[in-house]
């Protein structure tokens, strides 16, 4: 049973930082690709980062590259996302997702399980 909890999320200023943690059950965060995924109000769901569990390869959405950062921590089986400059435009609810291995897309339909969610707002 794969289990993903996200937390960090809140409401921050244009510019700020925030870091979302993603903690997740048994070994998933060495063993399979975890990925960020946001969804805004009327928008569709954007992959916004991935990381790769063998060789740590990392992919970013264009509207986060340079500002956003994808880490894991395999021994605390917790993956982070560090949000720098933050815009408004990055408000959304964002969700921790993993797959069996990464595409090298960021699409979200690619993956099988998710958090439930928490929520960014940059004003």
């Amino acid at each position: 049973h794969v289990q993903l909890v996200e937390s960090g999320g809140g409401s921050v200023q244009a510019g700020r930082s925030l870091r979302l943690s993603c903690a997740s059950s048994g070994s998933i965060v060495s063993t399979m690709c975890m990925g960020w995924v946001r969804q805004a109000p009327g928008k569709e769901r954007e992959g916004v980062a991935a990381i790769s569990p063998g060789s740590g390869r990392r992919w970013y959405g264009d509207s986060v590259k340079g500002r956003f950062t994808i880490s894991q921590d395999n021994a605390k089986n917790t993956v982070y996302l560090q949000m720098n400059s933050l815009k408004p435009d990055d408000t959304a609810m964002y969700y921790c997702a993993a797959r069996g291995y990464c595409s090298g897309r960021l699409r979200p339909d690619e993956y099988n399980y998710w958090g439930q969610g928490t929520q960014v707002t940059v004003s």
